[in-house]
C-alpha cells in the first residue's frame, strides 16, 4: 500500500470510528482524534509530524467542516467553487477558472457534504426535490443539483462572500465613484424606492448590501430572501426572513410571496427583498406603493428597460391584469433603477442609473441620470422627481 493510500485508509478508519462525535466540543473531538492517531501509530506505523498534523486537520474537517472543501473555502483569493461531479472540481481564483488538483474520494463523500450543508439550514434535497439553494455559515451562496437532473453526478456551485463589501470598498474598486455614492445615499435616506438589476454575477446582492448602509439606523426594516445573505448590522430594529422549501411530505413551504405579505403586517418602515424571480413581484410593488418608502430589491435583467419588461412578466404570473394597469403599478412604485454589469475584464460596475417617471400614453418615461462611459460614471441628467427630497 502506497503512502497516500495508507493515510487515506487511516482517515477512513478514524472517520468511521468518530462518527458518533455529534454534540462534542471542538477540543474534545481533537483530543479523540489525537488519541486515535496515536493508537494507529502504535499498531501500524509511525507518522511524521507534518503528516500527523495534515491528517488531524483532514479528519476534523470531515467531521465538523466541509471536508476537502474547507481548504478552498478558507482561501480568500477563491471567489467561486464549481463541483461538476465528485472527481471534477473547478475554482475561480482571482477571476480565472482553473481545475483544482483535489477531488472527493467517492460520490458518497460528496453527497454527505451536501446533506450536511442543507441540514444546517433545515432544507431538503433528494430525488424528489433535486434542486435547492442554500448557504454556508459565512454567507456563501450554494446551489445544488442532484442526479438524474445532473447527469455527471451531484453538482454544487458555491459563490463565496468572505467579507462584507461596503460602499467605501466599491469606490476603491472603481465600481462606483464618490459623487454617485453620495447621490445614492441621499436617495436612500429620503425614502426613494430603488430597484437594482443586472446579469448573473454582476454583484446585485453585494451592491444591495452596500446600499443598505445608508438606511437610517432607527428605521424598522424587514429583509426577505430565498437564502439569507444580506448583512445589515447597523439597524437595530431589524427582522430577517428566509423562505422554506417543502418537507418530505410536500408540505410546509414558505415562499417569497407569503413572506412579503407577512412583512406588511409587521409595521415596517422599509422592506428589502433580496431578489424577485416570480409572482412575488406584484406583492413587492404593492408594498413599495403603500407607505413603505425607501424599499429596495433586485432582479435579473440586461438593462434598466429590460428589467421593467421582466417585472411585467413576473406580475402576470400572479394576476392576469391589463398591461396598462401593470405598468401604472410599476411606474408608481419604483423611483430609481440601477443597472450593474460585469465587464469583460471581470470588473463589476454601476452601468446605469435612471429615474422612472410617470407613464405617457401607456409607455414608460425614464430620465437617465448616470451612465458608464467605459472608464467612469458620467452624469446625463438631473433628478426630476424631487418631491421626496422636500419631505
Amino acid at each position: 500500500m502506497g503512502n497516500d493510500d495508507y493515510k487515506n485508509d487511516i482517515k477512513r478508519q478514524l472517520i468511521d470510528e468518530l462518527s458518533d462525535t455529534v454534540g462534542l466540543e471542538d477540543k474534545e473531538i481533537l483530543n479523540v482524534i489525537d488519541s486515535k492517531i496515536e493508537d494507529l501509530e502504535r499498531n501500524v506505523s509511525p507518522l511524521k509530524l507534518k503528516e500527523k498534523l495534515v491528517l488531524r486537520k483532514s479528519i476534523y474537517d470531515s467531521l465538523k467542516n466541509y471536508d476537502i472543501l474547507t481548504e478552498v473555502l478558507e482561501d480568500k483569493n477563491i471567489n467561486e467553487i464549481m463541483i461538476n461531479s465528485y472527481d471534477e472540481i473547478f475554482i475561480d481564483k482571482n477571476g480565472k477558472y482553473q481545475r483544482w488538483d483535489k477531488s472527493f474520494e467517492s460520490k458518497e463523500q460528496l453527497e454527505n457534504i451536501i446533506q450536511q450543508i442543507v441540514g444546517k439550514i433545515n432544507r431538503i434535497v433528494n430525488v424528489s426535490n433535486p434542486i435547492v439553494d442554500a448557504r454556508l455559515s459565512d454567507g456563501s451562496r450554494v446551489h445544488i443539483v442532484l442526479p438524474p437532473i445532473a447527469i455527471k453526478g451531484a453538482t454544487v456551485t458555491i459563490r463565496k462572500f468572505p467579507e462584507k463589501i461596503t460602499m467605501k470598498k466599491l469606490i476603491e474598486y472603481g465600481s462606483i465613484n464618490i459623487e454617485v455614492a453620495k447621490f445614492l445615499e441621499k436617495l436612500v435616506k429620503n425614502g426613494y424606492n430603488i430597484f437594482i438589476s443586472g446579469g448573473t454575477g454582476s454583484g446585485k446582492t453585494t451592491f444591495l448590501n452596500a446600499l443598505s448602509e445608508f438606511i437610517p439606523k432607527d428605521d424598522r426594516v424587514i429583509t426577505i430572501e430565498d437564502s439569507a445573505e444580506l448583512n445589515i448590522s447597523h439597524v437595530e430594529n431589524l427582522v430577517s426572513l428566509e423562505t422554506r422549501d417543502k418537507n418530505v411530505e410536500g408540505e410546509g413551504e414558505i415562499n417569497m410571496q407569503m413572506l412579503i405579505r407577512a412583512a406588511l403586517r409587521m409595521n415596517p418602515d422599509r422592506i428589502v427583498v433580496g431578489e424577485v424571480r416570480g409572482k412575488e413581484a406584484l406583492d413587492m410593488l404593492q408594498a413599495m406603493n403603500t407607505g413603505h418608502d425607501g424599499s429596495l430589491s433586485t432582479g435579473h435583467a440586461n438593462s434598466c428597460f429590460d428589467m421593467l419588461s421582466r417585472l411585467e412578466t413576473m406580475v402576470l404570473m400572479a394576476e392576469n391584469l391589463p398591461l396598462l394597469a401593470i405598468r401604472q403599478q410599476i411606474a408608481s412604485s419604483i423611483d430609481i433603477l440601477i443597472h450593474l454589469a460585469k465587464l469583460k475584464n471581470k470588473k463589476r460596475v454601476v452601468y446605469e442609473i435612471s429615474e422612472l417617471l410617470s407613464l405617457d400614453e401607456g409607455k414608460y418615461q425614464t430620465n437617465k441620470l448616470y451612465e458608464y462611459n467605459g472608464t467612469d460614471l458620467v452624469k446625463c441628467g438631473t433628478l426630476k422627481n424631487q418631491r421626496k427630497l422636500d419631505i
